[in-house]
C-alpha cells in the first residue's frame, strides 16, 4: 500500500507529527542528563517515575476518550496541550528566569499530552486501513519518526545545552500549527461517537468495567506484562543510557584523518549514538519488516526480547564508543524485529467500537514501562549489576511471549 493510497487523515498525520518529532528529539534525549545535573541522580529517578505515572492515567483516559468523544477532538486537545506545556518549558527557561521545579511541571504536561494523543491516533490507523496493510502503515509512521531521530539529537547535542529557551519556543510553535491542521483538515473516524451521558461518577465506573473485560483476557494481559518487562531495556536508551555514557566515556577518538578527528564525550557521544538508532531504523525498517514476516510471531516477540537483553548487558560492561556503536546496531534489530507487528497484533484482537481502549491498555507496556524504567536510576548497585537485572527481566519477557503464544495455540486446538 503506497502513502498516496492512504486516507488523508494518515497523510496529513505523517507530516504534522514529522514536524514535532524533530524538535522533540532534539530536546527529550537530554531530559534526563538535565533532571540529574539539577536534583541528582536518584531525585531525578524518583521525579521521572511520578511523572510518568501521570502519563499512565491520561493513557487510559486517552483511550476512552478516544472511542467516546472521537479522535480527531482527542488528538487536535492534545497537540494545543503540547503548544501551551511546550511555551511554558520556554518561559522558565529563558534568560531571564530559570525554574527546574517548573520545569519538570511542564515536563509532566507534554507526557501527559502526548499519552492522550497516542490511544486516539493509534486506533485511527485501524479505522481506516484492512488489516493485510496495516503492519506497514506503522511502519512507516516509525520510520518517518526515526527519521526525526536521527535529525533531532544531532542537533540537540549541538544546540541544547546552550540555547533551551529557544528550541522549547520552537516546538511550541510546531504543535501549534499542528493542532490547527489538525482541526481543520482531520477527518474523523471512530466507527461509534456519542456524547457522554449520566454522571461524573458513573463515567469512571463505565470506563472501568471496560478495562476490567479487557484485562481479562490473559492472552492480552501476558501481553503487556511482556512488553513492560522488556520495556525496562529499551526505555533506558534516554533514562540510564544517557547518564551511563555522561560518566564513564571519557573523551574518544571516534575517526582520524591526517590532522583531522573527531572526538566526543559525553552528551555529544550519546547524541551520536541515538542518531545512528534513529539512522539504522530508517534504513532497514521496511527490510526487516518484511523479512520478520517470514517467521512465527512468536519466535519473532521471543529473540526481540532476547536481543534487547543481550545488547543491555554488554552495555554496562563497556566503556568503549565503538563497542557501544555496534551494541546499538544489536538493539535497533531487537527493536525493528516487532515494529508494526504489535499493533497488529492489537488490532487483530479488539473489537471496532473499543479500539482505542485496547490500544490505550495495550500502550501500558510503554506507559507503565516508562513509570518503572527511572527506578534503575536509584538503584544503590554499581552500573554493571543494574545492567546485569536489566538483562534478566528481558529474558522473563522471552519466556511470557512463548507462555503467551503456547496459550493462544492451545485455544485453537
Amino acid at each position: 500500500m503506497r502513502i498516496r493510497e492512504w486516507d488523508r487523515n494518515l497523510r496529513i498525520r505523517l507530516i504534522g507529527e514529522s514536524l514535532v518529532g524533530v524538535t522533540f528529539w532534539m530536546i527529550f534525549p537530554f531530559i534526563a542528563i538535565y533532571f540529574s545535573d539539577m536534583f541528582g541522580r536518584q531525585k531525578a529517578g524518583i521525579l521521572l517515575v511520578i511523572s510518568q505515572l501521570f502519563s499512565v492515567i491520561a493513557n487510559l483516559l486517552g483511550g476512552y476518550f478516544a472511542d467516546r468523544f472521537g479522535r480527531k477532538k482527542m488528538m487536535v486537545l492534545a497537540a494545543c496541550g503540547q503548544a501551551a506545556a511546550f511555551f511554558l518549558f520556554a518561559l522558565f527557561n529563558s534568560p531571564l528566569f530559570s525554574s527546574p521545579l517548573m520545569s519538570f511541571i511542564c515536563f509532566v504536561l507534554v507526557s501527559v499530552c502526548g499519552s492522550l494523543y497516542w490511544p486516539a491516533s493509534q486506533a485511527m490507523v485501524a479505522d481506516v486501513v484492512a488489516e493485510k496493510d496495516q503492519r506497514r502503515v506503522f511502519a512507516v509512521f516509525y520510520t518517518m519518526n526515526n527519521v526525526m531521530v536521527v535529525i533531532g539529537p544531532l542537533l540537540g547535542g549541538i544546540f541544547y545545552p546552550e540555547y533551551r529557551f529557544f528550541l522549547f519556543l520552537t516546538a511550541g510553535t510546531f504543535c501549534t500549527i499542528v493542532a490547527v491542521v489538525l482541526f481543520i483538515y482531520l477527518d474523523e473516524t471512530a466507527p461509534i461517537w456519542r456524547k457522554p451521558t449520566g454522571t461524573w461518577y458513573m463515567f469512571f465506573i463505565e470506563q472501568l468495567n471496560n478495562y476490567r473485560l479487557i484485562v481479562k483476557d490473559r492472552t492480552f494481559l501476558l501481553f503487556i506484562v511482556a512488553g513492560i518487562l522488556v520495556a525496562q531495556t529499551f526505555m533506558q536508551l534516554d533514562i540510564l543510557l544517557p547518564v551511563y555514557i555522561k560518566d564513564v566515556v571519557s573523551q574518544q577518538t571516534l575517526f582520524s584523518i591526517g590532522s583531522w578527528s573527531l572526538s566526543l564525550s559525553g552528551e555529544k557521544a550519546f547524541s551520536v549514538l541515538i542518531a545512528e538508532n534513529g539512522l539504522l531504523v530508517v534504513l532497514f525498517t521496511v527490510a526487516v519488516t518484511k523479512w520478520m514476516e517470514n517467521y512465527k510471531e512468536k519466535w519473532v516477540f521471543v529473540f526481540s526480547s532476547l536481543f534487547y537483553g543481550i545488547a543491555i548487558f554488554l552495555f554496562g560492561q563497556t566503556t568503549s564508543l565503538w563497542i557501544m556503536m555496534i551494541l546499538i546496531a544489536v538493539f535497533t534489530l531487537a527493536e525493528l524485529m516487532t515494529v508494526g507487528l504489535q499493533q497488529t497484533f492489537v488490532a487483530k484482537l479488539a473489537p471496532g467500537h473499543m479500539r482505542g481502549q485496547y490500544f490505550a491498555v495495550a500502550s501500558l507496556r510503554f506507559t507503565l514501562g516508562r513509570t518503572i524504567a527511572p527506578l534503575v536510576l536509584t538503584l544503590p548497585f554499581a552500573y554493571h549489576w543494574t545492567f546485569f537485572i536489566l538483562m534478566l527481566l528481558a529474558i522473563c519477557s522471552a519466556w511470557l511471549y512463548a507462555v503467551m503464544f503456547q496459550m493462544m495455540e492451545g485455544k485453537r486446538a
